[in-house]
């Protein structure tokens, strides 16, 4: 018997094919659910206690809450799927929160949504969902993907005001090809009607905003919590090394930043360099946060290394516009990138993600961290 191609790219019936959806407690991803088990796939979901925050409210705005957990129980049950929640609050310790921390010490800009995807949601769940024997890991990501011949390939969501592909670009070509992302192709109020079809407890539910380990978006006091002795004032400088002020602790700045630097001066100041070692800000005019290259390092390369040798677009924060450059790969850890067009603000720890066109849209080809 000829078998056809199921939506999931895959030479098998859905009632033969068993996929984990990783089920956060949001509209999402508890749509995504919805969908696999409306189209007859064996569906397990799979929701992941990240942390302890002691304050665990119907109201949090933030991911992964106790009341998130819950609230993929009810959907769980609702669809009549199997669920399982996994306790992993000592990998995201490790593997998220340290790497925080430790960057932010490093008078860098972290991103711990890059490093949770890249450690306990696409490494440790992904080698569970291997356990489980399943066909593939579900996601409600907004990101576009298409398989072909077993390999999948990412592209920017169809909505760019929610694409997440990012956020995604660590993911390894093994990790990509196990993984699909069922939402790429819709916009978030196509997402809510199916929730409302099918009922779910979870449509009209808010979109979590802050970093789950981080309250308010205070990171501050999350850094304060883990290093108490991380707040040491230090010097604000200009560019000629005049001292200008004191700051009361390097995590309170940013590269870019304008804002909190209470220096008074003609022209506003911004925040042109953090030095650690030294305990240093250097502020100085928007002019000098202009660059025209970038280097990175601890690249991941989902493309063939051919497909560099033209000009590509990158992205270099996940709010920005997609910039031409050309990439210049080093090594297989390090790169440096050229910008057509000057870029304000590129801070060290942040992530520069490779895209490139194609019949089937902006072609995520991986990426690197920002030196």
């Amino acid at each position: 018997m000829n078998l056809e191609t199921n939506s999931i790219g895959l030479l098998k019936k859905p009632s033969d094919t068993t996929v984990v959806v990783a089920m956060s407690g949001g509209v999402d991803s508890s749509t995504v659910a919805g969908i696999m088990k409306k189209e007859g796939y064996n569906v397990i979901g799979i929701t992941l206690k990240l942390y302890d925050d002691g304050k665990e409210v119907a109201a949090s705005k933030q991911c992964c809450s106790g009341q998130d957990i819950m609230d993929a129980k009810r959907v769980a049950h609702k669809l009549d799927i199997e669920h399982k929640i996994l306790y992993y609050q000592d990998k995201f310790k490790q593997g998220v929160i340290d790497n925080f921390v430790e960057s932010y010490l490093r008078g860098e800009t972290p991103i711990p949504c890059v490093q949770c995807n890249q450690t306990v949601k696409f490494k440790d769940l992904f080698d569970f969902s291997k356990d489980l024997s399943a066909d593939a890991l579900i996601t409600g990501h907004y990101v576009k993907s298409l398989t072909k011949n077993n390999q999948t390939n990412m592209y920017r969501a169809l909505d760019t005001n929610r694409d997440q592909s990012y956020f995604l670009f660590n993911t390894t070509r093994e990790q990509l090809n196990f993984l699909r992302f069922p939402l790429g192709g819709m916009l978030k109020d196509k997402t809510r009607e199916i929730a409302k079809k099918l009922d779910l407890n979870v449509a009209d539910k808010p979109d979590s905003q802050d970093i789950c380990f981080v309250p308010n978006g205070d990171y501050a006091s999350v850094i304060e919590k883990f290093k108490p002795d991380s707040f040491k004032k230090g010097n604000i400088k200009d560019l000629d090394g005049k001292v200008l002020g004191v700051h009361d602790g390097i995590i309170n700045f940013t590269i870019g930043q304008r804002k909190g630097i209470k220096i008074a001066n003609k022209e506003p100041l911004y925040v042109l360099n953090i030095d650690p070692d030294k305990n240093e800000i250097v502020v100085g005019k928007k002019k000098y946060l202009a660059k025209n290259k970038i280097n990175l390092r601890n690249l991941n390369i989902l493309e063939n290394e051919c497909m560099f040798s033209e000009k590509i677009k990158v992205k270099v924060r996940s709010t920005g516009k997609l910039l031409d450059a050309k990439v210049n790969l080093v090594n297989a850890e390090s790169a440096n990138v050229i910008l057509d067009n000057p870029e304000y603000g590129i801070s060290p720890g942040q992530a520069c993600v490779f895209y490139k066109s194609d019949e089937n849209g902006e072609r995520c080809l991986g990426g690197g961290w920002i030196n």
